[in-house]
């Protein structure tokens, strides 16, 4: 698979997956869409590459919207793609399709580390990969706007927790 295609993991609400209202915890979510760019980053062989260089992605920030309930035992597609990115943190757009119809949708903005210390920008971790098959492609205003909204200080400056 090419990194500029949908990859898609086919997944089943488990048990132990519920919360107190019998339907796919919230939190749960999140969780499997660690597997579905895990997934995505073996089919593309990209995560051998970033394993070998010594490179991890982690997620800088995250939102989901939520529009119908996954429930016990269902089976349920999680859709992975690549938006783009910037000058200094890559997006990715996840599914949750039940039967061709979007259940819960996420964007996540992530970034790249060296395991030997230090950040990777988006450019680095591309030419690092193989490069990008095609054109670039052009992150929606909305994300980019999303991200500059919700963007916490970085770690070394202060981030005082007053409620005013």
């Amino acid at each position: 698979m090419r990194i500029d295609e949908v990859s898609k993991v086919t997944l089943r609400v488990w048990p132990s997956d519920l919360d107190l209202y019998n339907h796919m915890n919230n939190g749960v979510f999140l969780t499997l869409m660690d597997i579905g760019r895990f997934d995505q980053g073996l089919r593309t062989g990209f995560w051998q590459k970033w394993n070998k260089l010594g490179w991890y992605p982690i997620v800088v920030n995250s939102t989901i919207s939520y529009r119908k309930s996954l429930e016990p035992w269902q089976k349920f597609d999680l859709e992975t793609k690549v938006l783009g990115w910037d000058d200094i943190a890559y997006y990715i757009e996840q599914r949750f399709v039940r039967n061709g119809e979007i259940y819960a949708r996420a964007i996540m903005r992530g970034r790249f580390l060296k395991r030997s210390w230090g950040i990777l920008t988006p450019e680095q971790v591309m030419e690092g990969s193989g490069g990008w098959p095609g054109e670039t492609p052009v992150v929606p205003e909305w994300v980019l706007r999303w991200a500059a909204d919700v963007q916490l200080p970085k770690g070394k400056e202060p981030a005082p927790s007053n409620w005013d």
